[in-house]
């Protein structure tokens, strides 16, 4: 589909790709990547994201039709919290892989969202799947939301980057926190010692991340945690980086399971947005996994 725009006096100075997304068709990472696939040109010539529409130029992108994925639709069971013609969201369990990898061809939540949504899925890179917004780790519980169509996928994204989506996570971190709340505003990146993991590094992406104690125990911290920033493993990091690390977690902590815990002890409880097509506020909780509660059960026996 070929799409033409024309810049106004108000648009001048806008980097394309900002230009591209200002009407909420597109989000700026899909702009981006469509620039850099060679399928934006300004008055007839290719530009780069960074380059500065003028008024009265012409933007011409050519939006690839959306194909089938080769994703297979699997039935597997959900439990959505949330749904409507535009959004979906999922309360996912531990153990539950977000996209297909490596190691993981199906089985994931992609593949239940394919079977469970249909023919209701958002065209995202040319294919035809689910439009997961944000990630949670395999092994992290909780809240996700997808998109059903492009629109609500671009307005979220847009709400991910500008804060007003909103994510509370409840985790137990080993040892007794000092303060009462506190941020953690250090840079994430690829550590240099293991490119599988993530950690605090200098010229890292900015990641800030704010936290309350909830319950203290013995050795123990329930923690409530809201996310600034949504890096790769940021809350696991950080936490682990200020000496904290989460019960469960083998990669950034203890590197022995914690008997009672299939992942680590960290939960997404909350999930705070604006609907994208009404604009209306929409919060959503869930109810921490009977696991969680069982750890916490054990830690009020022995205080």
């Amino acid at each position: 589909m070929i799409r033409q725009l024309t810049a106004t006096s108000e648009h001048a100075g806008v980097r394309l790709d900002a230009f591209l997304s200002a009407d909420g068709q597109l989000s700026r990472s899909q702009a981006a990547r469509l620039i850099e696939e060679g399928r934006v040109a300004v008055d007839g010539r290719l530009a780069a994201k960074s380059c500065r529409v003028a008024e009265g130029q012409q933007v011409t992108v050519d939006i690839p039709e959306v194909k089938d994925t080769a994703v297979e639709a699997q039935d597997i069971p959900l439990d959505v919290v949330y749904e409507d013609g535009d959004v979906i969201v999922v309360n996912k369990p531990t153990g539950l892989v977000v996209h297909p990898a490596p190691g993981h061809p199906d089985g994931t939540l992609v593949n239940a969202l394919l079977h469970h949504c249909g023919d209701s899925l958002s065209g995202i890179g040319g294919e035809k799947r689910p439009g997961i917004v944000h990630r949670i780790d395999r092994d992290t519980s909780g809240l996700i939301i997808a998109a059903k169509n492009d629109a609500a996928h671009a307005a979220l994204s847009a709400q991910l980057s500008d804060h007003t989506l909103a994510r509370t996570y409840e985790c137990l971190v080993s040892g007794n926190m000092k303060q009462d709340s506190g941020t953690v505003d250090a840079p994430i990146g690829r550590s240099s010692a293991d490119r599988k993991k993530m950690a605090v590094v200098p010229g890292g992406r900015r990641a800030v991340t704010h936290w309350e104690v909830v319950a203290r125990y013995p050795g123990v911290t329930h923690l409530r945690c809201r996310l600034e920033t949504g890096r790769t493993h940021q809350i696991r990091v950080h936490l682990a980086y200020i000496g904290h690390p989460i019960l469960g977690d083998t990669v950034y902590g203890a590197k022995k399971p914690v008997p009672g815990l299939t992942g680590q002890c960290l939960h997404a409880t909350g999930l705070r947005f604006l609907h994208p097509r009404t604009g209306e506020p929409v919060e959503l909780h869930c109810p921490l996994p009977e696991e969680f509660i069982r750890m916490l059960e054990k830690l009020e026996k022995k205080q």
